[in-house]
């Protein structure tokens, strides 16, 4: 995987999170709301963004702080005779030296590749926070868009209900039809009204969540949601493929974990090559005067047992990274081809329900109260009418913020953020 698309997400987040100055409270929120403001308020505002971000940052200057040779020793001294040399002109011995080691292997380089795996690693993380909290706030906008549709189908319901109830009155004021007729239109009104009222409270609960997940007050205002449903077919399965393999930050993740392991095997193996020390300087002594000094000196590796135990330890942890990675593009093979195949359940559902159950629904419920109302048909069958007719909007509603959430989820699967750019 390319180091440009490795990071694209992760430029793309660094971009969002680069605004934070500004606080929460005071975001404007376009009205009205769709889907790829909610995306971009969420990764501008929220703090795992910021912190996965960070924390990529810190890492990212590890390979200079890892690789840096040790800092050189500067060492001085001063001594004073004895007794017996009182007879000596001079009335102490001083010097001053420097000292510098440096290892005899590779191992700062290898160092150095460890610390960029581990950089790697973390924007890899930070691209797969940003993708987790677009997934979080895209599912609470379809939950409160469903709840707020479903609000609206409920208040067609009820002038529904309410028309039924006039024309049972009506009918009933005429003799045409029983007292019976008018309370069972009544109930309906009745039961209507309380699952509105129910409705408002979980609209209000749904304005929370959504809220949270932008990073956003809980209480604060939220305009009117606009979201058309997509109904386009999904990229073939080897598209979806390709996508998952390139974009998902898990795997990102995985190949650095491979990375590092090979880096820490080659920064165990270069410990069994010794440290080297230079030393120079400069002395006078009473004894005999000034000269330079110049010292060599290497370390001794002899404890070879726990190097040999350290190398099998690190040999160890890459089979386990290896291993993992290989399960890991397993699962998001089969995440990425199960969302795939969740949208096209979904959209199928809602294409039906679009051109086909609904207007023939609304169609009957249309017959059967224009039969009522001319004295011919039944209560009954008009009240059963219309229960189908608010079950089959009931269920558009919900299998429209489906088909949005399965997109989602196929974005989330496939590792990219589609909705930033609309």
């Amino acid at each position: 995987m390319s180091h440009q698309i490795r990071t694209r997400i992760f430029t793309l987040l660094v971009l969002a999170t680069s605004t934070t100055g500004a606080a929460a409270a005071d975001v404007v929120l376009p009205d009205p709301l769709r889907l790829a403001d909610v995306t971009s308020v969420a990764l501008r505002n929220r703090a795992e963004v910021s912190a996965a971000t960070a924390q990529a940052d810190a890492l990212a200057e590890r390979p200079a702080i890892v690789s840096a040779l040790e800092d050189p020793m500067i060492t001085t001294s001063i001594g004073y005779p004895d007794e017996s040399m009182m007879g000596v002109d001079r009335r102490y011995d001083r010097s001053i030296s420097i000292e510098q080691r440096f290892p005899l292997s590779r191992v700062r380089a290898h160092r150095r590749a460890a610390a960029l795996a581990d950089a790697d690693r973390a924007r890899a993380q930070a691209n797969a926070t940003g993708l987790d909290v677009v997934l979080d706030a895209q599912r609470n906008f379809f939950m409160l868009l469903e709840r707020r549709r479903m609000r609206q189908i409920v208040d067609e319901q009820i002038a529904l209900a309410e028309q039924l109830l006039d024309v049972a009155a009506s009918r009933y004021a005429s003799g045409t039809s029983p007292q019976a007729d008018v309370l069972r239109a009544e109930v309906e009104v009745a039961r209507l009204q309380a699952e509105r009222q129910a409705l408002l409270a979980q609209i209000r609960g749904g304005e929370a969540m959504l809220n949270a997940s932008m990073g956003l007050p809980a209480d604060a205002p939220l305009p009117a949601l606009e979201h058309d449903p997509d109904l386009a077919v999904p990229a073939s399965e080897a598209e979806v493929l390709r996508q998952a393999s390139t974009h998902r930050p898990e795997l990102a993740v995985g190949a650095a974990e491979v990375n590092r392991a090979r880096a820490e095997i080659n920064v165990i193996r270069s410990m069994y090559r010794p440290m080297g020390m230079v030393s120079v300087g400069r002395a006078s002594t009473m004894m005999t005067g000034d000269e330079t000094m110049l010292m060599v000196g290497v370390s001794v590796p002899i404890w070879r047992s726990s190097l040999r135990a350290s190398v099998n330890e690190a040999n160890a942890m890459q089979r386990m990274a290896d291993a993992d990675l290989i399960a890991m593009h397993s699962m998001v093979a089969g995440e990425a081809l199960a969302a795939r195949e969740e949208v096209n359940a979904v959209r199928t559902q809602a294409l039906v329900l679009r051109t086909e159950v609904v207007p023939r629904a609304v169609a009957a419920t249309e017959a059967a109260l224009a039969s009522y109302a001319s004295g011919q048909g039944t209560l009954i069958a008009v009240v059963e009418s219309a229960r189908a007719l608010w079950e089959v909007q009931a269920e558009q509603v919900m299998v429209d913020a489906a088909v949005g959430e399965a997109w989602a989820n196929l974005d989330r699967a496939t590792g990219t953020l589609r909705e930033i750019s609309r």
